[in-house]
């Protein structure tokens, strides 16, 4: 039955094959070309295009194993100087190496439900919401990227962890930080809970020493393999890696704290004689400087956002041992780390909200509590996505498919628990997700009426961005506190 639903899922994605592509298509073609082209001494100094290799090695070596498939559709492709090359065959190539790497994600999916689904019934029905995410669909298979493959490893190592295989677990999590390095935002979590455990409920000093020596042998031992070639050019490596020069927000505000931030200082520095400064609503990646507000540095913004994971951490350091909820407590404490980041670090993408609504996703039938979250913040998180694909001809395309996938997780969360299906949702909560449809209104009508498309042309992307920061900022509070003081009215996993 999951294969069924996989198979399927497949299909819909093979429809996308000649669909809108974003700027990181070409990203990843140049980097196919850069590791099969070049010595791997090379391939973090290359600069012929502007998007430079700028993932962990793991990453590129997996770019690298793509490449030797690549020459076979098309070789041209595989050509450092064939900038925004994108022939037919080039094309087929990548968005089927999308499709094809997505099994990852499936496996992934499959174990973790496994682990924290009671029944088959529930798998089932939880297995259609996570194959089906609208915001993998749209991010990798219109926009384009590789996300499916790092959230099936990311799945895998908490299925492992629920599993207690604690070493396989630790080894996929150190391979997926050095296939994308965002993913250390949650790797406090992996950190304590290993440490709590794995070595601290060993049953003696002599088992806890050696868990040690096991999880530093596994972590260090994948990050030595990864970086090992670069070992004499690590500053250029680390460079790459973390570009700070790239400003507080990425080109698309994501819906973070500091949106709301940068709307305050829009605000605020109206009326007053410094000038008007458009950089940070022009859809640009730049530096830029707030002009009433104290203007924010990457160390703030990293102490900001260690500081609001601290009692999350400490709670699953030294909360009460049971292995039973402690599983699903790490799973949370994921979700609760990943939406800290998400909201106050550097230069954040949008789409590393994935990074909360997926873990949050496979904890749906753990309580009602759980899946209405994940109703609320799907939501919330997905219509935020809705600025990446701004081609008019996709309006549809993203509208429709966000209602498709809203109407599966409503009808996943009455199947999973009758009991809650007249009331699915707070009316404070059901009120400000119809206000999206507000955004939407304004932009495709509102602003066309009142001649302010030309006057104030970014305006429906700087109101959801804020809009949508209000509502994952409620969210965090409100599951963070759920999390630490444990208020909860939710009905438990019962078997069927």
């Amino acid at each position: 039955m999951f294969w069924s639903i996989f198979g399927l899922i497949t299909g819909i994605k093979l429809l996308f094959l000649p669909a809108y592509r974003s700027t990181d298509f070409e990203v990843h073609r140049n980097w196919l070309a850069i590791t099969h082209s070049l010595p791997i001494s090379k391939w973090y100094v290359e600069d012929t295009s502007e998007w430079t290799l700028d993932y962990p090695p793991i990453f590129a070596y997996f770019e690298f194993i793509l490449s030797h498939f690549a020459k076979y559709f098309d070789a041209n492709m595989l050509k450092v100087d064939n900038l925004n090359y994108d022939s037919d065959k080039t094309v087929l190539f990548q968005r089927l190496s999308v499709v094809v790497t997505d099994v990852v994600y499936a496996i992934g999916v499959k174990r973790c439900l496994t682990q924290l689904s009671p029944t088959a019934s529930k798998q089932r029905i939880l297995c259609v919401v996570l194959l089906s995410n609208f915001g993998l669909l749209i991010i990798d298979h219109i926009h384009f990227q590789y996300n499916g493959i790092l959230f099936g490893i990311l799945l895998l190592s908490i299925a492992y962890m629920c599993e207690e295989k604690f070493l396989k677990s630790a080894f996929c999590f150190a391979v997926l930080l050095n296939m994308k390095h965002i993913f250390v935002y949650v790797s406090p979590v992996y950190i304590v809970y290993l440490l709590k455990v794995y070595c601290w409920h060993s049953p003696s000093m002599k088992t806890t020493v050696l868990n040690l020596i096991k999880l530093a042998i596994v972590t260090l031992g994948v990050t030595a393999a990864s970086f090992g070639p670069f070992i004499h050019q690590m500053p250029q490596v680390l460079s790459r890696l973390f570009p700070f020069k790239r400003g507080l927000c990425h080109a698309y505000w994501a819906p973070n704290f500091w949106a709301i931030y940068n709307m305050a200082d829009k605000v605020a520095s109206v009326g007053t004689n410094k000038g008007s400064n458009s950089s940070n609503t022009g859809g640009l990646v730049q530096e830029y400087s707030h002009q009433v507000l104290p203007v924010i540095q990457p160390h703030t913004t990293f102490i900001i956002t260690l500081l609001a994971m601290v009692p999350c951490i400490v709670k699953i350091a030294f909360g009460s041992y049971n292995k039973a909820i402690n599983k699903v407590d790490f799973v949370r404490g994921i979700v609760i780390c990943g939406c800290t980041s998400f909201l106050f670090g550097w230069h954040v993408h949008e789409k590393a909200i994935l990074m909360t609504v997926i873990p949050l996703s496979i904890l749906m039938a753990v309580s009602d509590d759980e899946a209405k979250n994940i109703w609320f913040l799907s939501i919330v998180s997905h219509f935020s996505l809705f600025p990446l694909l701004f081609k008019s001809n996709l309006v549809v395309i993203k509208i429709g498919l966000l209602v498709t996938h809203t109407l599966i997780i409503t009808n996943s969360l009455r199947s999973l628990w009758p009991s809650v299906s007249r009331k699915i949702v707070p009316i404070h909560e059901l009120l400000y997700s119809v206000g999206l449809f507000g955004i939407l209104f304004y932009e495709f009508c509102i602003q066309y009426l009142l001649n302010l498309d030309k006057r104030l042309p970014f305006l429906p992307l700087l109101l959801t961005s804020v809009y949508c920061s209000i509502g994952i900022i409620y969210f965090w509070l409100k599951y963070y506190a759920k999390f630490l003081f444990k208020i909860s009215s939710s009905k438990k996993v019962r078997k069927d």
